[in-house]
């Protein structure tokens, strides 16, 4: 049977830590910055956080699923962590809100910018993958990888600043709301707000559906 070699908590969810963390990652210090960033009725559908090198994992981050957050404990700063921890938490909101964020002026927004990204990427010479596959709202893997692998998110990042919170909110309609939950939090609700307003709205409606 595995055994933890750690426990904490964030609120009253227990945080599991399995292996040895980076140097001088402090886990009490990243439970205390999720109770100040995040109100606490935003995390009630995560019951566990595991931190470890899990299988589940499969390369990423962190991930959510079925009630539990998986986090990657590679991570090198506390504020890694707490991006991490908030955009999956985002993801967990989806399971009990999302025919209320995922409606149509949050796809309009979204594919909006798709479409502009098409034609920042057209005259860059980024002409690898067909037009149609920008419109898209799901999760497709091609065109995942050729944003990640063919384009690069340093690339990314200089032709979408303004556009997007960050590049991986280009991905899919669900990163889109994930990746500016996060940026709300973490970064600048203004910065939301001026970009991409439809989506800042829906945020501020997730803090207000209690």
């Amino acid at each position: 049977m595995k055994m933890y070699n750690r426990e904490y908590y964030i609120y009253n969810i227990p945080v599991f830590v399995y292996g040895k963390t980076e140097p001088g990652l402090n886990i009490p210090h990243f439970c205390s910055l999720v109770e100040s960033t995040l109100p606490q009725r935003l995390l009630r559908n995560v019951e566990v956080c595991y931190i470890s090198e899990d299988p589940i994992l499969d390369g990423r981050n962190a991930t959510y699923s079925d009630g539990a957050l998986y986090m990657d404990m590679n991570e090198p700063t506390e504020s890694d962590l707490l991006e991490n921890f908030i955009h999956e938490v985002a993801h967990s909101v989806e399971h009990t809100l999302g025919s209320e964020i995922f409606d149509d002026r949050l796809a309009a927004e979204f594919l909006g910018k798709r479409r502009r990204l098409y034609h920042l990427l057209r005259e860059e010479g980024y002409d690898e993958i067909p037009e149609h596959l920008y419109q898209y709202t799901e999760y497709n893997a091609t065109f995942d990888n050729f944003l990640a692998n063919v384009v690069g998110y340093p690339e990314l990042l200089s032709l979408t600043m303004g556009l997007f919170a960050s590049p991986y909110g280009a991905t899919s309609l669900q990163e889109y709301f994930a990746n500016g939950f996060e940026k709300y939090y973490t970064n600048s609700p203004n910065y939301v707000k001026s970009i991409s307003p439809i989506l800042y709205s829906k945020i501020r409606n997730v803090l207000n559906n209690d």
